[in-house]
C-alpha cells in the first residue's frame, strides 16, 4: 500500500535565540506554518526528524510545544507523528509523545528511521 510521508526536519523550526536558548514563540510559529501547509494533505504521515537539532529543549519547553499541538487540532488529529531522535534524547522525545498522546495526537518517538516508517505504514496505531 503506496504511503505519503511528510518529514519534517527539526532545525527548520526549533531555534535559538542570540544568547543559545531555545527560542518557543519562534518555534511555535514555525509550527504554525507547518500545521498549515499540512492540513489540506489528508492521506499524510508525519516524521519530525531532530536528530540534528542544535537546540536541546527543557521539559517544559516540550510541554508547551505538545499543548500548541491541541491548538492545530485538525492539521494534526488524523495524521501519525513518529519523532525521531538520536538515543541521547529519546527520553525527552518519549515525553513529548507522551504529552502529545494526552491531547488525543497519534505521536511516538523512535531513534531508528526503519521502525518509524513501519509504524508510519501500518494499519492502526
Amino acid at each position: 500500500m503506496p504511503a505519503n510521508i511528510r518529514i519534517i526536519h527539526a532545525h527548520d523550526f526549533i531555534k535559538a535565540t542570540p544568547e543559545g536558548r531555545f527560542d518557543l514563540e519562534k518555534a511555535k510559529h514555525l509550527l504554525m506554518e507547518i500545521a498549515s501547509t499540512s492540513a489540506p494533505l489528508v492521506d499524510c504521515e508525519i516524521i519530525l526528524d531532530t536528530r540534528k537539532a542544535q537546540t536541546e529543549m527543557s521539559i517544559t519547553d516540550l510541554w508547551y510545544l505538545a499543548t500548541e499541538l491541541s491548538n492545530l487540532r485538525k492539521a494534526f488529529l488524523r495524521k501519525k507523528t513518529a519523532v525521531l531522535c538520536p538515543l541521547e534524547r529519546f527520553d525527552y522525545a518519549g515525553f513529548f509523545a507522551l504529552c502529545a498522546q494526552n491531547f488525543g495526537f497519534q505521536v511516538r518517538a523512535f531513534t531508528s528511521f526503519e521502525d518509524a516508517i513501519e509504524w508510519l505504514i501500518a494499519n492502526g496505531t
